[in-house]
């Protein structure tokens, strides 16, 4: 009987050791990080900035904005302005619109209590950077309310295409 409970032990123990190894390879994120909003109220003078290195110019991409609101936040979008420069390039800029609502689902992010994220794609396809190196983003709000209350945090997610 101690030989059994033993063997069920080591085996499920086996099956997690398991389950966990294959979480970690099906993990596509490369890289993410958000900057928290001082103070839940977006200043236009406030700009997050992030930067990572790019290493791996043979893959593809994929490159999302993400936002933390609280449903307290009053509009069912918000305009960014994304500047960003790339491993050995000119600085970019884009306007960027992030549909947070709708009327007919409500907020379109993923919530938890009052707090909801979403992501939105930066490209429309999956891009691949021609050098490596450093590769910063920077973000504006550019809605006329000034500051822009409710918002949490906003960052970039950089996930490389499977």
């Amino acid at each position: 009987m101690k030989n059994r409970k033993r063997k069920i032990l080591i085996t499920g123990s086996l099956l997690i050791a398991i389950f966990i190894c294959f979480q970690g390879c099906t993990s596509v994120d490369v890289f993410e990080k958000n900057v928290r909003i001082p103070g839940q109220s977006w200043e236009y003078a406030f700009k997050p900035s992030v930067t990572f290195n790019v290493t791996d110019t043979t893959a593809l991409y994929n490159i999302f904005v993400v936002l933390r609101h609280t449903n307290s936040y009053n509009y069912t979008n918000i305009w960014l302005e994304v500047d960003y420069q790339l491993p050995a390039d000119s600085l970019r800029k884009q306007k960027l619109e992030v549909q947070l609502a709708s009327n007919e689902n409500g907020w379109l992010g993923k919530g938890m209590d009052d707090i909801y994220e979403i992501r939105k794609l930066i490209t429309p396809q999956p891009y691949q950077f021609k050098k490596s190196g450093p590769c910063t983003f920077t973000l504006s709000q550019i809605m006329r309310d000034n500051p822009l209350p409710y918002v949490m945090n906003a960052g970039i997610r950089v996930e490389k295409v499977h």
